[in-house]
């Protein structure tokens, strides 16, 4: 390319490093490129295989390696990296939550991974409307505090839990809000840069008469990028203001190339152009954000929504048009492949049974208004102008199937806040659904949001159907409707031999289509590696060239994020699967596995969407608890699922079943179980840890420490037999040192105490149950697991007590304690399935008999409802399953509290679910029989307590317990309640360390009989 002089006479480099930059092949000095790091920088410098490969995937299909990971503290630690990093001609790439999905957040490169500590919101102004914070802030956390204020940030991702601000510039985010917001960089105002060669600097907005006079001072100032960019920008606006406005899209969602659009439009509006808002979509491409000041929007007063349905996506595809015209917030899309998957889910199914008959597609429409009568308004305009027959609306054609317009079948409305959520988490819900297969064909993300005018969506998706048969595939078709973009999925198995060549005649194929209906080929995730190749055929030679001559005015050697936007990438190289992908276990599962692939598919279940890092801002469900209080990636669902998977795989030259990889990728999963219900995808990664470390048992042997608490029973029966004595002896000074020496159990810990009468000692001595079978409303089977019977009889008394006065007939069994939930809980699935097995055999004649399973301990409950199906799989099992019951679940299920005359005091109690019974979605039971009795109860949206059973008190794991126990006490020191309550026993233990051990919910509801 021939040297290219600007204006103002700033010139080009005169060697172009695009020509022959291989981004493939950085040569790097790893041990010296650490050191030099290390020395200069005050976060933390990560080049170990381990972090590498948790930084080499995102949400998207590719994964490559990155050079080495930092996580800069400060705009200081980004200025020393950059300057670093130039000097020695190495790429850099500025990552956020690691949830892109066409790739722009992995490459070959020193990843500065934002998330971990620049994350702080700095300043809101409410009287201007802005808000400055770091790229890592979360844009949950960035709303989170702007709430107080009636304001928000107005670009809302689906997974804006997961997403950063960093992220949203970046990739130029939006959200199912646009139609009324638009996309990021119409709330940038200002952003502090890093630019390529270490300069730190302000952009924002700067007069068009001024760009050459910038360029010349930044020269005189010895600062060359800064000359360069304004130059380049002066030229752009002077030279390609018409190619620009005649090759962009006429969209609202448009994010494929870099933003000129937005830089002309601002040029002739306002005199004026924001360098900053030029960085939006483009990728970390041109300079590193380390701050930036964003505009602000109002919360809406009111919301509705209304649900209309059609007999097919084409018949909604034309309807969207004409109900735009009613100006709604949102018009979202469901179609027939949609609807099956959500059929099938347990919390979706009944909404989807709603539908009238015959439902294939609707459309969710949603309007802001100023007061809930305004709202209802919009709804009844659409409703009159769009169903044939509501009432106000004007007659229909007399055969609707032969008119030009397009009429819905039908309409679902919803005004209050609970049955509008349900409406909009079941359409935000269309990605997890979709990637919960573990099949090796899998929804790939390569044209996923794909943009056309609104206008022609019908003959986009009949042309989009028509490639689709061509390739014997299909995809659902859901989201955004109202601009023009679809979330389009094409179902492709990539491990064949010619699935990856499929993926790019799709894509090319899909490209054409998109570019003949006047659209984008990236209305929302960016173009990174999926997409950047196709933003020369969407845009001309000439604005290609365009955008890279920009690309090296910013970055004059081509180091941040090279490749993307402009650059080489090939869609169909560096994917996380391809005909080369292998996998070896090495061992044969023992677990039942019922879903495909069995435990190859949910070792690759994982696609990265990040859920499962979603909640250390926020609270809400279980998962990942070691991740919310260590925030780092290793610790959360995502990072060992990559971890695993890449171990099986050969990706790591660590064997899976090694010390290391074993305790620190495993070992820190405390099997909360969280992940399986909380993971959008239902990655079980508990279930998943189970397998492994005990493959590693099998191998390696188990520790005196892991054969006690396996045996946990056993210690407690000696304890209680010895009580006092055994209680005493805890006691003595220095015992806890022996302990922790000798077994690892950690001397900050109390262990349980011990009582010579158990609870099966209390129940015999009052000769069994006070009511006779004949009288009684049902008979239970109250299991004495061995923490009740030996440690804490008194919850065992109060159950009684409790379920007596609800006329149940209580048997404790003499034979029947141990559920094997402990050896379980310590990877040690042979004991764990004898134990079920033994425990299947003594229970089934219970249940043949009518009786039900009860036992007080949450974990045992899960135990016999789900954990033993996949130790001993039978029909037994499953009648044993379907008839095990939690106390509180028991009472609840079955109208007990009903029964009982309850006379509770006046008492407010914060009640935190076991984690376990949660994911199992178990959990609302307690709370429910605690108010009917009378208590006033906050149910805290607590995660596990940070004990998990023997991991609290395990010497190397005591802090992590303590830090996931310190976000619980953080929950109660906010709930109103002054009482904490809990069913575990391993929570009741953690919380000692709050206000002392709380009570068991039973025991309350003993209190108030």
């Amino acid at each position: 390319m021939s040297q290219k002089t600007h204006s103002d006479g700033v010139t080009d480099p005169a060697v172009d490093p695009r020509a022959d930059y291989d981004y493939q092949s950085t040569a790097v000095d790893q041990e010296r490129l650490v050191a030099d790091l290390r020395a200069r920088v005050n976060g933390d410098v990560r080049f170990d295989t381990y972090s590498r490969q948790l930084f080499a995937t995102d949400a998207s299909a590719y994964e490559q390696l990155p050079i080495g990971v930092v996580s800069p503290t400060s705009t200081g630690d980004v200025v020393t990296v950059m300057e670093y990093c130039a000097e020695e001609g190495i790429p850099v790439l500025p990552r956020g939550g690691g949830t892109s999905l066409a790739g722009q957040a992995v490459n070959e490169a020193v990843v500065l991974d934002f998330k971990h500590y620049m994350d702080e919101l700095l300043e809101i102004d409410p009287d201007a409307a802005t808000a400055r914070a770091q790229p890592g802030v979360t844009i949950a956390h960035l709303d989170q505090a702007l709430e107080p204020h009636d304001l928000k940030f107005a670009p809302d991702p689906a997974w804006g839990e997961k997403s950063v601000l960093g992220g949203a510039i970046g990739n130029n985010t939006t959200g199912a809000h646009s139609l009324k917001y638009g996309k990021t960089d119409a709330y940038i105002e200002e952003c502090e840069v890093v630019l390529a060669d270490g300069t730190r600097t302000t952009l924002g907005w700067v007069d068009v008469d001024s760009l050459s006079d910038r360029a010349r001072a930044a020269e005189e100032d010895g600062s060359p990028i800064e000359a360069r960019l304004y130059a380049e920008v002066d030229r752009i606006l002077t030279e390609d203001a018409e190619e620009i406005e005649q090759r962009y899209p006429d969209l609202k969602r448009n994010v494929s190339g870099y933003n000129l659009d937005m830089l002309i439009e601002n040029a002739r509006e306002r005199g004026e152009v924001n360098l900053a808002r030029l960085l939006a979509g483009s990728e970390g491409t041109l300079a590193i954000v380390t701050e930036a000041t964003v505009s602000l929007e109002p919360i809406p007063n009111e919301t509705a929504v209304v649900l209309l349905t059609y007999d097919g996506v084409i018949p909604a595809m034309r309807d969207v048009a004409p109900i735009l015209e009613h100006d709604p917030s949102a018009v979202e899309v469901m179609d027939d492949v949609f609807l099956d998957l959500a059929r099938d889910t347990s919390e979706f199914s009944d909404l989807v049974a709603t539908l009238p008959e015959g439902t294939d597609s609707t459309l969710l429409v949603e309007f802001y208004a100023e007061t809930p009568e305004q709202a209802r308004e919009k709804v009844a305009d659409l409703l009159a102008d769009r169903l044939p027959g509501h009432d106000g609306a004007a007659d229909p054609p007399a055969d609707v199937s032969d008119s030009d317009d397009v009429y819905a079948s039908d309409a679902l409305e919803a005004y209050d806040d609970e049955r509008q959520a349900k409406f909009w988490k079941m359409r935000k819900a269309g990605l997890p659904i979709l990637l919960s297969r573990t099949t090796d064909e899998k929804h790939w993300p390569f044209v996923e949001d794909t943009a056309v005018p609104p206008e022609n969506l019908p003959e986009y998706v009949t042309g989009m159907r028509e490639i689709f048969d061509e390739h014997d595939t299909f995809a659902a078709y859901y989201a955004h409707a109202g601009p023009g973009v679809l979330h389009i999925r094409p179902l492709l198995n990539l491990k064949a031999e010619d699935g990856v060549e499929t993926m790019r005649e799709m894509a090319d194929q899909i490209t054409d289509l998109v570019i003949e209906h006047g659209g984008s080929v990236s209305g929302e995730h960016g173009d990174g590696r999926a997409r950047t190749k196709w933003n020369r055929k969407l845009y001309g030679e000439d604005l290609w060239e365009t955008f890279r001559d920009l690309k090296s005015a910013f970055d004059p050697d081509w180091l941040l994020n090279p490749g993307s936007v402009c650059g080489d990438f090939d869609p169909g190289e560096n994917l996380r699967y391809d005909a080369s992908s292998t996998f070896d276990a090495d061992f044969e599962p023992v677990l039942n596995w019922d879903n495909d692939n069995g435990f190859q598919g949910m070792v690759e279940l994982c696609h990265g969407c990040g859920g499962c890092t979603g909640h250390q801002d926020t609270t809400g469900g279980v998962m990942c608890p070691t991740y919310r209080a260590a925030d780092e990636e290793i610790t959360s669902t995502r990072g060992r699922a990559n971890m695993l998977r890449s171990a099986m795989n050969g990706n790591l030259p660590e064997d899976p079943f090694d010390d290391e990889f074993v305790h620190e990728v495993m070992g820190l999963c405390i099997g909360c179980k969280g992940c399986k219900n909380d993971c959008p995808s239902g990655v079980d990664m508990a279930k998943l840890k189970a397998e492994v470390v005990h493959e590693y048992h099998q191998r390696e042997g188990t520790s005196l420490r892991d054969n006690l608490f396996a045996n946990v029973e056993t210690v407690l029966w000696l304890g209680s037999t010895f009580a006092p004595l055994s209680n005493w002896a805890m006691q003595v000074p220095g015992s806890g040192l022996v302990m922790e020496k000798v077994l690892g159990i950690a001397q900050e810990r109390d262990l349980p105490s011990f009582h010579r009468t158990t609870f099966r000692d209390w129940m015999d001595g009052r000769g069994g149950t006070r009511v006779p079978e004949s009288e009684a409303t049902r008979k239970a089977l109250l299991i004495a697991d061995p923490y009740t019977n030996y440690s804490h009889p008194y919850v065992g008394k109060a159950a009684v007590r409790v379920l007596e006065a609800a006329g149940v007939h209580v048997t404790v069994p003499d034979d029947i304690s141990d559920s094997g939930r402990p050896a379980f809980s310590k990877s040690m699935l042979d004991h764990a399935r004898t134990t079920a097995e033994e425990n299947v055999r003594a229970l089934e004649p219970y249940v043949e008999d009518g009786w039900d399973i009860v036992t007080v301990e949450p974990s045992d409950a899960v135990m016999y409802q789900s954990d033993y199906l996949d130790l001993v799989p039978s029909d037994a099992t499953a009648r044993v399953a379907a008839n095990a019951y939690g106390v509180s679940e028991y009472i609840d299920i079955y109208e007990l509290g009903e029964r009982i005359d309850f006379d509770a005091p006046a008492e407010s109690l914060a009640y935190h679910g076991h984690c376990q019974q949660k994911a199992t979605k178990k959990d609302n039971h307690a709370a429910a029989v605690l108010r009917q009795a009378g208590y006033e109860v906050d149910a805290v949206d607590s995660a596990c307590c940070g004990m998990a059973g023997s991991f609290g008190y395990e010497a190397e794991h005591v802090s992590m317990s303590k830090a996931i126990g310190s976000i619980l006490f953080d929950q109660l020191d906010d709930s109103p309640a002054n009482q904490p309550v809990a069913p575990g026993a391993s929570c009741r233990s953690q919380l000692e360390d709050y206000d002392g051990e709380p009570p068991h919910p039973i025991e309350k509801l003993a209190d108030a009989l």
